[in-house]
């Protein structure tokens, strides 16, 4: 059985739901869009109750004339606290370039590749797989719906590009005083679109759109660094930096 770890990070989320331990209705899988990168790197489940025993050894990745990737993945699952969201790591040695293992198995994904990921047998999700993506989230090409002041409308921010389906959580909006503004953010239009709701009515005055510098995307980009991109030893320990966009409510 594959060791079972805590894990709290981003992910690409997969949703399915359970009833008494089976899987039940049709799952909403992130990425939610059919194209993923030949470097896609974390790939997560979302059951809608704990789940007993090892999934990893139910689930595979096909390629489209049904054949098994051999070793796709890390024999580990990772679990978040409430035990319902399993990550699954795609072969760190075989994503990234340069590595022994990769030179030895080859990439796991190809660019012009059709692969489905599934569970029993059952299929879950289907992609087209794209070349490699080594540009992680680019904040300042993120265009920024504006909001009326007075209104509870939702804030529509339209990113450069898909982030990893649990990355909602790390975007958030803060007053001129930077006091966080209270709310519910999601990710729509397969991870590409960012949608908070605030609790209140908008007041007008200028606000802060804050990311964190931990922001990633499917592939492990992360906002302010590179999944390839080695880390200087003196920035090893840093923590990355928040990108801020400034705005306006009229």
């Amino acid at each position: 059985m594959a060791p079972r770890l805590w894990y709290c990070g981003c992910a690409v989320a997969f949703v399915l739901a359970t009833v008494m331990g089976g899987v039940g209705a049709a799952p909403l899988v992130q990425p939610s869009a059919g194209h993923v990168p030949a470097n896609l790197l974390r790939i997560s489940i979302r059951f809608a109750t704990p789940v007993d025993g090892s999934v990893l050894s139910r689930l595979a990745l096909l390629n489209d004339d049904g054949s098994a990737i051999a070793a796709p993945f890390l024999p580990q699952e990772l679990w978040s606290p409430d035990g319902t969201i399993l990550t699954l790591l795609l072969h760190p040695g075989r994503v990234k370039t340069g590595l022994n293992a990769r030179e030895e198995l080859g990439p796991i994904l190809e660019a012009g590749m059709h692969v489905s990921l599934v569970l029993d047998g059952r299929p879950l999700q289907h992609w087209q797989v794209d070349p490699v993506d080594t540009q992680g989230p680019l904040v300042p090409a993120w265009q920024l719906a504006p909001v009326r002041a007075g209104a509870r409308e939702a804030m529509v921010v339209t990113l450069d590009g898909p982030v990893d389906g649990r990355g909602a959580g790390y975007v958030a909006i803060a007053d001129e005083r930077g006091r966080r503004v209270a709310g519910k953010a999601a990710l729509s239009d397969g991870e590409s679109r960012w949608v908070f709701t605030p609790a209140h009515p908008w007041r007008p005055g200028r606000y802060r759109l804050v990311v964190r510098g931990t922001l990633e995307d499917a592939a492990g980009n992360r906002v302010n660094g590179r999944f390839e991109t080695p880390l200087a030893p003196e920035a090893s320990s840093a923590a990355p930096a928040d990108v801020v966009r400034w705005f306006r409510v009229r």
